[in-house]
């Protein structure tokens, strides 16, 4: 007998998650035995898997808010044969990453990020000074931050953000990048590129 519309089960329901409770090391999670890659909100895990393609020694986590994209990424990661090198797991990063282990990560990428437009929703924003904050405790020295953003009242906050924290410099004499050449893109990067839209890659070193 099937199941009454309020009593049915989401197929996404079992996303897989982080533990519940306690501290968090990436390397643990990905078995790696050195800092690894985080990519927040890989949607539908375009970057993600591009980059496991392209670089054999990388390792690397995403965090997708939603469970369905989590879901399915993370599956086609382990059909793939990339689950010993990259995972994505359903969990908001604004309560992830505050309990993983200091200097565990190499780099993290943040593609197009905040599409909130009104004031009241601001709270909600991924890049904020609280974000900037868990990067200088989470990133070893040398490591970075790759943010792209097509909004350029957004890419002057960012640069803003982290070029004010005492952790972070400039990429080179600018946090405005060319193209970095990591052997991946977002699929947003791509449309860009397609349709001759501007937008804004910004890099930044942790001291």
């Amino acid at each position: 007998m099937a199941l009454p519309p309020s009593k049915k089960v989401s197929p996404y329901a079992r996303a897989p998650r982080l533990p519940e409770e306690g501290e968090i090391d990436p390397r643990n999670v990905l078995s790696a035995s050195k800092p690894i890659e985080l990519e927040i909100g890989p949607g539908h895990g375009g970057f993600i898997l591009e980059r496991l393609v392209s670089e054999p020694n990388t390792y690397i986590m995403g965090l997708e808010v939603r469970r369905k994209w989590a879901t399915l990424v993370d599956e086609r990661i382990q059909a793939l044969g990339f689950a010993p090198r990259g995972r994505v797991f359903s969990e908001d990063a604004r309560a992830a990453l505050p309990r993983f282990t200091s200097g565990s990560l190499a780099r993290i990428y943040v593609h197009f990020p905040d599409p909130w437009w009104k004031k009241r929703h601001s709270k909600r924003r991924v890049v904020s000074p609280e974000f900037v904050d868990q990067a200088a405790r989470l990133l070893i020295s040398g490591g970075d931050v790759f943010i792209q953003t097509d909004v350029p009242e957004r890419a002057g906050l960012y640069e803003e953000l982290f070029t004010g924290h005492a952790a972070f410099d400039p990429w080179g004499e600018s946090a405005r990048v060319d193209d970095p050449n990591f052997g991946a893109r977002s699929p947003r990067e791509r449309r860009a590129l397609a349709d001759g839209l501007p937008f804004a890659r910004l890099r930044f070193r942790r001291r």
